[in-house]
C-alpha cells in the first residue's frame, strides 16, 4: 500500500507542531497532539531490535489545551502498517500480543516561565496502554496510528533500517570522551606535544585514526543533551529526552514503567553471546555507564542502575542479561550497605554471590585473574583525576573515600588505562571466539569542564588518549587488532576554546580587575605553548629534565608562567586567574550563608590572584553547562569507511551494531 498524502500532510503537521512547541516547557515530548505514541515520528529501528510502545491520550483540565470532554478516551484504537504491505492491522494482531490493560493517571506542567513563577500548574488527564517487547524485523517503513476522541488520529512514521546480519567485526572497544570536543583536543595536542615553527614533532592518537567523522547531538525534544540521553542514542540508535536512560520518556508517575528499547550490549549478550565490558572514570551509576543496561526516565536511580548491571530489568521479560563480564569503577556508596545502596543491601556481596571476583584497588586489579567475572570499585563517587594521581597526590588523602566504607582514603586507584587493559586481558580470556564489547569512559574531561578546571581536563583527556594508545598495542600483541572495531567519540559538547595566552605571574601583580586583564595575549602576542613534554627519566609533573622526548603524552610542568587563555561561552560567576588548582578540583561558585539557597556567588577562595568574571548563566547555576556543538568520531577497524562524514548521534549505533552483525530478520523466541 502506498501512504496518502493525507497521512504525508498529517505526519508533516504534527511534526512542524512538534518544532514550534519544544521550547522552556512542553506537556510532554514529541506529544504536540493530544494522543502520544512512544516511539515517536521519525524513530528509526534495527531490524529485529525489541522495544515497547506507549500510548497516551490527554485531556487537559483547564490551560491553553484545555478540552471541553472530563475525561481521555479510553476506547482509542492503535493498528500497524507497512509500505507496500499489507492493509493496517490492529497492534495486537501484528504483534501476536493480547490487548495490554487500560492504565489512568494524571499529572501537571507549567506551561511558561510566568506560570512557574506563579504557580500555576495545567492539570491532564491521562488514559494509557503498553505493549512490551515488540520487535519489527523487515527493513522498511511504517505507519503507526492512533485513533481517539471522536476520530482525532496521531501518526509516527518508523523506518526500519536496511541493515545486513553479516558480522563483520569481532570485537568493538567504545571509548567516550565525556564532553570532548574537537577543540579541547585541540588544546590537549598543545600542551603535550612539541611543535617546532608551527609544526608538530609528534601527533595524538586520535590524530592517527584512519577516518574522521562528526556526529550531532540533539536530545529528542531539546537541542541541548545531557548524557543519559546522549548514552541512549549512541547505544540505542533512539533519541530520548533529558535525564532519561534507555527509555522514551512518558508521563506516568514510575519512571521504571516507560518505554524501553534495547541496548547494543544487551543484543550483543544475546545475540553471539560475547562478553560485555563497561569502564568508567565516573562513578559507575552515572549516567554513561549506565545507559547500557539501565531503562528509567531518572537517571538518579543509582542504586537501581547497580541492580541492573548485574541483572538486567527487574520484574520485566528483556532479553537474556546475565551481567557484564567487567565492571570497573568508581560510586561505592552505591555498593556498600547504606541508604545509597539498593533496597540497603550490600552489592558487593551480591555480585561475588553471582561469581564475580570483587576488587577494591588498584593493587589487586593488576593481580586479579583474567578468568573471572570481575567488579572493581576503586573510590567513592568520582575516581580521581590524573593531575592529582600523578602530580598532587596528596589530593588523595581524603577520609571517607575509601571503597568498603571504612574512613579511610582511595589514595591505592587505577587509572583509564589500568582499567581499560585490564578489562581488555578478561574480555579477550573469557570470550576467546565469541569476541566482546568494551565500553570506555573518560569522564572527567566532562566534569572538570563543568567547574571551568580546564587543566584536570585536559590532563583527563590526554589520559584518554594514552589508554587508546596502550589499546591499540595490546590488541595488536594478542592478535586482535584486525577483528576490532574501535570508535572514539564523545557524547556531547561544551564550548569550550583557547584563544592565547596568559601571563600568570604579571596577572598576579596587578591591582585591580582591569589592569589584570592585560595579562591575556592574544594574535602575535600569544607566543608558543610553555608547556612541555615530559622526559620519560623525569618524575612526572617535575620540572627537572624539561627536554621533548617522543612518546611521552603529558605535560612535565604543568604549572608554568604562561598559561592557555581559554573558556567556556556559559559559565557562572567566577573569578580566573588561568592558573592550575593545585589543592584539587576546582569549585568556581558558592552558595552563600544569609542569601537565597538558589543563588550562587564568586568563590571568594577560588582563583584569589585573578579578576572576577561575571556570569552568563541564570544566577542559580554554579557550574558551566553543555552546548550544541558537533562532536568527532575517530574510528578505525572492519567497518571504518562507515563512520566517515557528519551524521547524527543514533548513527553511531546502527554503523556499530551493523559492524557486529546485529540485525535480526526474523522473530525468535518470546
Amino acid at each position: 500500500m502506498k501512504f496518502s498524502n493525507t497521512v504525508a500532510k498529517c505526519v508533516a503537521c504534527g511534526f512542524l507542531a512538534s518544532r514550534v512547541a519544544a521550547q522552556t516547557f512542553q506537556r510532554l515530548g514529541t506529544c504536540p497532539q493530544l494522543g502520544c505514541i512512544f516511539p515517536p515520528d521519525q524513530a528509526d529501528f534495527l531490524p529485529g531490535q525489541w522495544f515497547d510502545i506507549r500510548l497516551e491520550v490527554h485531556a487537559p483540565q483547564n490551560g491553553s489545551e484545555r478540552v471541553p470532554y472530563a475525561n481521555p478516551d479510553g476506547n482509542f484504537t492503535f493498528t500497524i502498517a507497512k509500505e507496500g504491505g499489507a492493509a493496517a492491522q490492529p497492534a495486537t494482531q501484528y504483534f501476536k500480543l493480547q490487548e495490554p490493560k487500560l492504565e489512568t493517571w494524571n499529572f501537571t506542567w507549567y506551561e511558561d516561565l510566568f506560570a512557574s513563577e506563579a504557580d500555576t500548574p495545567s492539570f491532564v488527564k491521562v488514559a494509557s496502554k503498553a505493549y512490551r517487547k515488540v520487535a519489527l524485523y523487515e527493513p522498511g517503513q511504517y505507519i503507526a496510528t492512533l485513533t481517539y476522541q471522536d476520530g482525532e488520529t496521531t501518526q509516527a512514521n518508523w523506518t526500519v533500517r536496511d541493515i545486513p546480519t553479516k558480522r563483520r567485526a569481532k570485537n568493538t572497544v567504545m571509548f567516550i570522551g565525556d564532553g570532548m570536543t574537537t577543540n579541547m583536543i585541540t588544546a590537549a595536542r598543545l600542551i603535550a606535544h612539541q611543535q617546532i615553527n608551527g609544526k608538530y614533532q609528534s601527533l595524538m592518537a586520535m590524530d592517527q585514526f584512519p577516518v574522521l567523522g562528526h556526529q550531532m547531538t540533539h536530545s529528542i525534544d531539546s537541542f541541548i543533551t545531557d548524557s543519559a540521553n546522549s548514552a541512549t542514542a549512541l547505544y540505542t540508535g533512539h533519541k530520548s529526552t533529558v535525564n532519561a536512560l534507555g527509555v522514551y520518556a512518558d508521563s506516568s508517575k514510575s519512571p521504571a514503567d516507560d518505554p524501553k528499547v534495547a541496548t547494543i550490549a544487551e543484543l550483543f549478550h544475546e545475540i553471539h553471546g560475547g562478553g560485555v565490558g563497561i569502564v568508567s572514570t565516573a562513578f559507575i551509576a552515572d549516567a554513561t555507564p549506565a545507559a547500557l543496561t539501565a531503562h528509567t526516565r531518572n537517571r538518579g536511580q543509582y542504586g537501581e542502575v547497580v541492580d541492573s548491571f548485574l541483572r538486567g530489568i527487574q520484574n520485566y521479560t528483556w532479553v537474556n542479561w546475565t551481567g557484564p563480564d567487567v565492571l570497573f569503577g568508581g560510586g561505592a556508596e552505591q555498593f556498600y550497605p547504606n541508604k545509597g545502596s539498593f533496597q540497603g543491601k550490600d552489592y558487593y556481596a551480591e555480585f561475588a554471590n553471582a561469581g564475580y571476583n570483587v576488587i577494591l584497588n588498584n593493587t589487586a586489579l593488576q593481580t586479579a585473574s583474567n578468568d573471572s567475572k570481575t567488579l572493581g570499585i576503586f573510590s567513592v563517587s568520582n575516581m580521581a583525576k590524573w593531575l592529582d594521581r600523578e602530580v598532587y597526590t596528596e589530593n588523595l588523602d581524603i577520609a571517607e573515600t575509601a571503597p568498603d566504607g571504612g574512613n579511610g582514603s582511595a589514595t591505592d586507584q587505577p587509572g583509564l588505562k589500568e582499567m581499560t587493559l585490564k578489562a581488555l586481558e578478561i574480555l579477550h580470556t573469557r570470550n576467546p571466539e565469541k569476541g566482546f564489547f568494551l565500553m570506555s569512559e573518560a569522564a572527567s574531561v566532562d566534569k572538570m569542564m563543568h567547574v571551568l578546571d580546564y587543566d584536570r581536563a585536559l590532563t583527563e583527556l590526554l589520559e584518554l588518549d594514552d589508554t587508546i594508545k596502550a589499546t591499540k598495542a595490546y590488541l595488536e600483541s594478542i592478535g586482535e587488532l584486525e577483528n576490532t572495531q574501535i570508535v572514539v567519540t564523545a557524547d556531547h559538547g561544551h564550548g569550550f576554546d583557547v584563544m592565547g595566552s596568559v601571563d600568570t605571574q604579571y596577572l598576579a601583580a596587578q591591582e585591580t580587575d582591569r589592569e589584570k586583564r592585560n595579562a591575556v595575549g592574544v594574535y602575535e602576542q600569544s607566543g608558543l605553548s610553555q608547556y612541555v613534554v615530559a622526559n620519560t627519566s623525569a618524575p612526572v609533573g617535575s620540572d627537572q629534565n624539561l627536554v621533548y622526548t617522543e612518546g611521552v603524552n603529558f605535560p612535565a610542568n604543568v604549572d608554568p608562567r604562561y598559561t592557555l587563555f581559554s573558556g567556556v561561552a556559559a559559565f557562572p560567576d567566577h573569578r580566573e586567574n588561568y592558573t592550575v588548582h593545585k589543592r584539587g578540583p576546582r569549585i568556581p561558585a558558592l552558595n552563600v550563608t544569609g542569601f537565597d539557597e538558589d543563588d550562587y556567588y564568586v568563590n571568594y577562595i577560588d582563583a584569589v590572584t585573578g579578576f572576577i568574571v561575571n556570569g552568563t548563566l541564570p544566577v542559580s547555576a554554579d557550574q558551566g553547562v553543555h552546548s550544541l556543538t558537533d562532536v568527532p568520531v575517530f574510528t578505525q577497524g572492519p567497518c571504518q569507511a562507515d563512520f566517515g562524514g557528519v551524521f547524527n548521534s543514533i548513527d553511531v549505533f546502527y554503523k556499530m551494531a551493523g559492524c557486529l552483525g546485529l540485525s535480526r530478520t526474523s522473530p525468535v523466541a518470546r
